[in-house]
């Protein structure tokens, strides 16, 4: 499956995921598991819901002939 996020939304899904992770551990909340949405997202570079919506932020490179 190809990419469909640029580079630096794959930084910024990470960052957050890290950041909502650690704000619901240290609240002692089940939620942190929340945060590994954006965070395996942003590793991976393939977003579900922007498949499903069409959405591509990855530059793509084209050939012109």
């Amino acid at each position: 499956m190809k990419t469909n996020e640029s580079s630096n939304d794959r930084v910024i899904r990470v960052f957050l995921g890290v950041a909502i992770a650690m704000f619901f551990v240290y609240h002692n909340s089940p939620w942190a598991l929340l945060g590994l949405i954006p965070f395996i997202t942003g590793i991976v570079g393939i977003c579900p819901l922007y498949s499903i919506l069409g959405i591509n932020t990855s530059k793509v490179k084209t050939g012109d002939a």
